[in-house]
């Protein structure tokens, strides 16, 4: 009886194993900010992103995925279309260090070994904890102390995804992320020379760009075995 368990319980892992397929690589793109200055386009591109990119897939249409990326993120009232803002004049200039995970759902059965079933657009929901810069205190008029700070944010966005090789995969990705923060832009209730914008509107932050993933492991079959 134990053997014979043992027997199902590997075979069991055997068939999990056999089944996914890890993919690896990396992401280059841009980056920008959504929020009480500067221009309010929601895809703006003006700063270089870039990262790093794990995904296991769990079958044909679910993945899931872990990211680290690394972005600035600048705006400037000049660039804005708002006239108030214009003549305001404020400008900033950030940088994001971001750690997501979540799952990427594929629209169409997606397996790199098939090539009937090697492209799909998919859609992406993550969360996430990012590191920037803030104001901590000013030392004299206009002229202030920063510290690392740590937030989080909602990240969710669409992409397309096709073979690129035998097993290396391209894909097309916007995602936009919802932070639980107003002072990316170094925006400071406490500080009356930082006080601007509308409180109760957090700040946005958007990555658009590719990505390029080698995949590894036994192609998947997400059947059992037959012997």
């Amino acid at each position: 009886m134990v053997k014979k368990f043992l027997f199902i319980l590997l075979l069991s892992i055997s068939t999990i194993a056999s089944s996914q397929i890890h993919e690896a690589g990396i992401f280059l793109g841009g980056s920008n900010y959504i929020g009480d200055i500067g221009p309010t386009n929601y895809i703006y591109p003006n700063n270089v992103a870039g990262g790093i990119i794990y995904k296991y897939n769990l079958n044909p249409r679910i993945a899931l995925r872990g990211t680290f990326t690394y972005a600035e993120i600048s705006s400037d009232d000049a660039d804005a279309k708002n006239s108030g803002r214009k003549q305001r004049g404020l400008n900033f200039t950030n940088n994001i260090k971001e750690l997501a995970v979540g799952i990427e759902f594929s629209y169409f059965e997606y397996e790199i070994s098939n090539p009937e079933k090697s492209q799909t657009p998919y859609i992406l929901v993550e969360f996430a904890a990012f590191n920037y810069k803030t104001v901590d205190r000013e030392t004299s008029p206009n002229q202030y102390e920063y510290k690392n700070k740590t937030s989080y944010s909602i990240p969710f966005g669409l992409g397309y995804k096709t073979k690129l090789g035998e097993s290396f995969a391209l894909g097309l990705e916007i995602g936009a992320r919802y932070t639980f923060t107003d002072d990316l832009d170094f925006n400071n209730n406490a500080i009356e020379s930082l006080q601007f914008g509308n409180p109760n509107s957090n700040d946005w932050y958007v990555f658009s760009g590719i990505n390029l993933v080698y995949t590894f492991g036994r192609p998947a079959c997400y059947n059992t075995p037959k012997f």
